[in-house]
């Protein structure tokens, strides 16, 4: 499902697993990595110093490993009750972000020298405000990715395909796209610059679009589409 890059290698979690394969991004040739998981499903994936950070989907849990060996790490329950989909991870230099499709909740682990995972103490639950709407029953908060600063976090929501950016405290502001455009089935998300990619899973489209400086508005520019895409993430 999730895929994370790191240096000329590629990581991907399985759904029904938790196995992590890893890969060169030239040949395609790897192994499994993770093959004992601690958890039964690997949805989003980011490899940050050494580590690589996973998202555990219907678990409501969250793992990190070491991302040469494959040994694990840490462990962690996220939301303390009710329905959740651990959906993906973004790794900035202070924390590990995670989304949970059913919540309409961020959840925040704090990372402490080289980039170190902290205990499961220290994870906070940090819930939306502002524009973002959660449609109970949906699926909700997916893919998300972060300024290179790490202070401004960006969020699509399959349902509707609503863009939003985050601040650390939860105050989310909607990304109006010109044209009355919009992301429906928005999964995985890429920002690069002023640009962002936002995979369209089930219409087997990748959206391509441009931001304004503000991160307050965009543009769709294109979108990208190939005979091999088969519900893409």
């Amino acid at each position: 499902e999730g895929i994370a890059i790191a240096g000329g290698q590629f990581y991907v979690g399985s759904i029904p697993t938790g196995k992590v394969y890893r890969g060169s991004l030239r040949t395609g040739q790897g192994a499994e990595l993770v093959t004992a998981p601690a958890g039964p499903a690997a949805i989003g994936t980011k490899v940050d110093r050494g580590r690589l950070f996973v998202a555990g989907g219907p678990t409501g849990e969250a793992f990190v490993y070491n991302a040469r060996t494959g040994a694990p790490i840490a462990s962690y329950d996220l939301p303390t009750s009710g329905p959740t989909f651990v959906n993906d991870v973004v790794v900035t230099k202070r924390a590990a972000w995670f989304t949970d499709s059913q919540r309409a909740a961020l959840y925040r682990l704090p990372l402490g020298p080289g980039g170190r995972p902290g205990p499961a103490s220290s994870i906070t639950t940090v819930m939306l405000t502002g524009d973002y709407d959660h449609v109970d029953g949906s699926f909700n908060v997916n893919g998300i990715d972060a300024t290179p600063n790490g202070k401004t976090l960006v969020i699509v929501q399959s349902t509707g395909g609503n863009l939003f950016t985050v601040t650390a405290m939860g105050t989310t502001r909607s990304i109006a796209l010109a044209g009355n455009e919009s992301v429906p089935n928005g999964d995985g998300i890429l920002l690069d610059g002023k640009t962002l990619y936002v995979v369209q899973n089930r219409l087997n489209v990748i959206a391509k679009i441009a931001l304004s400086p503000n991160l307050r508005s965009g543009r769709v520019l294109r979108r990208i589409s190939s005979p091999d895409f088969d519900v893409p993430t």
